[in-house]
């Protein structure tokens, strides 16, 4: 999507002109275009929202309410209950295995919740830990979906091209975590999940970078290949235990290459919602920027250098400088090299930054998604100019889950 900078800014500084920085907003113009866009983008097949990167009630409901999307992928049993609890949605899958007992003991002891969360397993001893807090003749039965890794192994495993998640990698070793699940009272196995990370969460155009971008798309290319057969193979044998309800694939860098899977009855997409800067280097498809956090101007130590009053709001993952928030606009504006991003201030350079004056808004975009939303207790709704809502984030109504 094509942005006027200009035009942005003008519009953005228009609606908040009441507002003191720092504060965050979402562009529902931005943030509806990207949901059909990734509906579009699953031809067909249900986009989950991904939890962790929207992180606010009102927009995770606003997502749900778009034609193609369905369901929750939370990323804590906690979240997934309280999601429940408060009509959010009737079907939470939590991303990841959980050790919390309390959440376990809650889920367990109330047939509502029990019906609409499934839980992330990867081992028999997950099981074991969730007999322990309640076991399977005092707790209605418990849906578990069954991770895959995703990861791509060449040179007989020698190289490792992708995240460290579950330990069952293979067809096999699937088919026998499902056996197990299906000798156990208590637990009835509904899923099946495999996040490929090194597809849907890696770009293959970073700036400046050609060889970089090369090597990315040729591992991608081979991974896409290999998880596809070994996917569709664990799907084949998974299925002799259990009768699937859904296979969850992707997130928003891979959603027209995941649902192309047949063995994939459904994708996730979370961060294409916001747009964060970490998607800017995808060829395939890119979000419209629609999250935006505001630090107002409170120095010039120098007629090149404009200060604003905190900014460093930095993602998680390695510490590297794409980690970073982009000062997004005025266009034209950096991050000075010796202090980056800083705690309670961050100076700027570039060629807009003689032009900014004491008290202007200095418009930044966060790295990751979801993240944004632990700076802040509420988000300002944008509409052309104007702002039509505040919600609050997960932050603004008391709960911070990871």
């Amino acid at each position: 999507m094509a942005i006027d900078s200009d035009t942005l800014r003008e519009r953005l500084d228009k609606a908040t002109a009441h507002l003191d920085p720092p504060y965050a907003v979402v562009d529902l113009t931005a943030y509806d275009a990207n949901a059909a866009a990734l509906a579009a983008r699953a031809t067909g097949k249900p986009v989950r929202a991904a939890s962790k990167s929207i992180r606010a009630r009102d927009l995770l409901t606003r997502a749900l309410r778009q034609p193609g999307w369905a369901g929750v992928m939370a990323f804590t049993l906690p979240e997934a209950n309280w999601l429940v609890r408060s009509g959010v949605t009737h079907d939470a899958l939590v991303a990841y295995p959980t050790a919390d007992r309390g959440a376990l003991a809650e889920l367990a002891t109330d047939p509502q919740l029990a019906a609409a969360v499934t839980l992330m397993i990867d081992s028999t001893e997950q099981l074991d830990l969730i007999d322990g807090v309640c076991p399977p003749g005092r707790r209605p039965e418990l849906r578990v979906c069954l991770d895959l890794d995703a990861s791509w192994r060449p040179l007989r495993g020698r190289v490792h091209v992708g995240v460290r998640r579950s330990p069952v990698h293979s067809a096999r070793a699937a088919g026998a975590l499902a056996a197990a699940v299906a000798r156990r009272p208590g637990f009835r196995l509904v899923g099946l999940m495999s996040y490929e990370a090194q597809i849907a969460g890696l770009g293959d155009a970073p700036p400046g970078q050609a060889a970089l971008s090369a090597a990315i798309r040729i591992a991608q290319r081979g991974s896409y290949r290999e998880l596809l057969a070994r996917r569709g193979a664990a799907v084949a044998a998974v299925r002799e235990h259990a009768d699937l309800e859904f296979v969850n694939g992707g997130g928003t860098g891979s959603v027209a290459a995941t649902s192309a899977d047949p063995a994939v009855t459904e994708v996730t997409a979370g961060s294409g919602l916001y747009g964060p800067t970490l998607f800017d280097a995808y060829r395939a498809w890119r979000p419209a920027p629609a999250a935006f956090f505001a630090c107002a101007v409170v120095r010039r130590p120098t007629p090149e250098i404009a200060t604003v009053l905190g900014g460093g709001w930095i993602a998680s993952g390695p510490a590297a400088t794409s980690r970073l928030p982009r000062p997004w606009l005025p266009a034209g504006l950096k991050l000075v090299g010796s202090e980056g991003a800083g705690e309670v201030q961050t100076p700027l350079t570039g060629a807009a930054a003689a032009g900014l004056r004491i008290g202007d808004r200095v418009w930044f975009r966060h790295a990751k998604a979801g993240e944004l939303c632990e700076r802040v207790n509420e988000l300002h709704l944008v509409d052309g100019d104007t702002v039509v809502g505040t919600v609050p984030t997960y932050r603004g109504e008391g709960h911070a889950f990871l």
